[in-house]
This record gives structure tokens, sequence and C-alpha cells, in this order.
């Protein structure tokens, strides 16, 4: 089952991320994560996380009457995924563009210039 990976919004990667972390998580335990920050119902948490099931996101497992959710795709992949989607409409396919945009965009600190260079500097020693 290759489902090809859609774009996100902001609350659906916000629960991705929130259950990364968890490894897996209930939708209440999402929900009281992000009650932390902002107010959200816990009927919009259900629907998310069952959006992010249909769309092949997350997977959920039946405990007792609860759904316990964990990531169907490895965070890696969907990062890629997405970078991939993002290079392709914003930049024209042009990786380049994109780090160019991403390093004289985002002040970047002089340690984090550094580390951007000793990664690629890495990654060229190890082709």
């Amino acid at each position: 089952m290759k489902k090809s990976l859609t774009p996100l919004g902001e609350s659906e990667m916000e629960i991705l991320h929130h259950v990364w972390e968890l490894g897996e998580a209930t939708v209440a335990e999402v929900q009281e994560l992000i009650l932390k920050k902002r107010k959200i119902a816990y009927t919009t948490v259900m629907t998310i996380m069952k959006n992010l099931n249909d769309k092949g996101f997350l997977k959920y497992r039946k405990q007792g009457v609860t759904y316990v959710y964990s990531a169907a795709i490895e965070p890696e992949n969907v990062q890629s995924s997405l970078i991939s989607n993002l290079i392709n409409k914003v930049f024209k396919g042009s990786p380049s563009a994109l780090v160019q945009t991403l390093v004289k965009g985002e002040n970047l600190s002089e340690d984090e210039l550094k580390a951007i260079r000793n990664m690629i500097d890495n990654m060229e020693d190890e082709q």
C-alpha cells in the first residue's frame, strides 16, 4: 500500500510530532500536550488523527474502547517526501535554490552555518 504523501496542515504536523515523540498516543494524550500551548477540542484532535490515519501517516490499534495511534511512516520518510514536494513546487526542482533561500533568509548564526558546512563536507566524504 504505497500512498503518495499529501501536504499536511499545521495542526496535522503538530499532532504527528507529538505521536512521533510519544511513540504511541491516544487522542486524550495528544490533546493534553496541545492544551499546554493553546485551546483545542478533543473532537478536533480526534478528527485530525483519524484523517492522518486515512492519509496513511498514522495507524492504530484498539485497546479496549480506546484507539492507540502510532506512526505508520517513519518521520524521516515523511520529512523527505514533504521536502521533495516543496522543492518541486516552490523551487522548480532545485535543491540548491531551497538551500540558498534557507541560508539567506533565516538569519542563521555562525554556528549554524558552520554545522551546515560540516554536514555537507561529511556527506561528500562518505560518497
